[in-house]
């Protein structure tokens, strides 16, 4: 069954409109030095985030789809700035927080949050949930130690636990359980934006739903913005606004989720979704259309980075990278031949 959160009128009239961006991430350029020489000097870098550009809109939920190793995770705590970006721009509610530090950083911290993949790895075992709960207030600096008792209590409720819960410990839950209360830590500091990395992968099937019903209504009652991060095209095709496809650091096609999910452009798009199982054992498969591995992010390929896997690949896109061009409405993609 799903659990339905009643909106109060107070709720109503605090949502954000919708529509107006909310944050736009331009050129946003992310390595990580690997390995030393004798002098200190990195050996070589990781191009993990590589010139992505992204707007995402107040109410908007964003899927971000690739492989594992892609930049996916890096690329969203680069967007709420747990992760510093080497160049390129950040620009939230209007401001722009590229450089933003100290007191301001802190301040803005409560307006964007994220929820992990892994959710026993996420809580402190020695602390209770409630107490997790309402760490951040106390980071924060938020009310007295009662009434942070109260609010923690009140977000377990809101996420269908239970305000008795708060003086139990995380070994004590599920991981459908535990995923609710990192949910309940995301929104105590009522975040406009939420990164969700990877949310319900590490759950059973069977309790995927649930979460994901949550994650639909805390949206809902609360106008909460989303960057969902995911290699599962089923969760993203039920929960996406738009879906952006990355491919090892750049972004390759982006588009309103229905219709790129339902007719891809970029190669590696239909590489992704002939991957998928189908609901049906009796429905025909795609063919598989790459073969071979993820190339190395510290050496990438000239040209089209996914040349080497392309099965369409032709004499230009060895040498020419294509640019992230539109090639329908509300469709962007980076190929030579969409």
């Amino acid at each position: 069954m799903k659990y339905q959160i009643p909106m109060t009128e107070a709720d109503a009239k605090a949502l954000p409109a919708e529509g107006s961006v909310l944050l736009e991430a331009t050129d946003i350029i992310k390595r990580f030095p690997v390995g030393r020489t004798l002098f200190g000097k990195p050996r070589e870098w990781l191009h993990a985030v590589d010139g992505v550009s992204l707007s995402i809109k107040r109410g908007e939920t964003v899927g971000l789809v690739g492989e594992s190793g892609c930049g996916k995770s890096t690329f969203g705590r680069v967007m709420i700035r747990t992760l510093e970006p080497e160049s390129g721009s950040l620009i939230f509610g209007g401001e722009d927080i590229t450089h933003a530090a100290g007191e301001r950083m802190r301040a803005l911290r409560s307006r964007f949050q994220m929820v992990f993949q892994d959710p026993m790895g996420s809580l402190d075992p020695r602390m209770t949930v409630g107490e997790s709960i309402a760490e951040p207030l106390v980071i924060a600096d938020v009310g007295r130690s009662r009434e942070r008792r109260e609010k923690a209590r009140e977000m377990l409720d809101l996420v269908g636990l239970g305000g008795d819960y708060a003086d139990r410990y995380p070994h004590q839950f599920s991981g459908g359980q535990r995923q609710r209360i990192c949910i309940a830590r995301a929104l105590v500091m009522r975040p406009e934006f939420i990164v969700a990395d990877e949310p319900v992968s590490a759950l059973d099937v069977s309790v995927r739903a649930q979460v994901i019903n949550l994650f639909e209504d805390v949206q809902e009652r609360f106008g909460l913005t989303y960057l969902f991060i995911s290699h599962d095209l089923s969760v993203v095709r039920h929960v996406a606004d738009k879906v952006v496809v990355m491919y090892l650091g750049k972004i390759v096609e982006s588009g309103a989720a229905r219709p790129l999910l339902d007719d891809p452009r970029h190669p590696y798009s239909e590489a992704l979704l002939a991957a998928v199982p189908p609901a049906r054992p009796q429905t025909v498969r795609r063919a598989a259309l790459i073969k071979g591995d993820l190339p190395s992010p510290m050496n990438p390929p000239a040209g089209c980075r996914f040349h080497p896997r392309c099965p369409i690949a032709v004499e230009r896109c060895r040498h020419e990278e294509p640019r992230l061009r539109p090639i329908d409405k509300d469709r962007h993609a980076a190929c030579h031949l969409a």
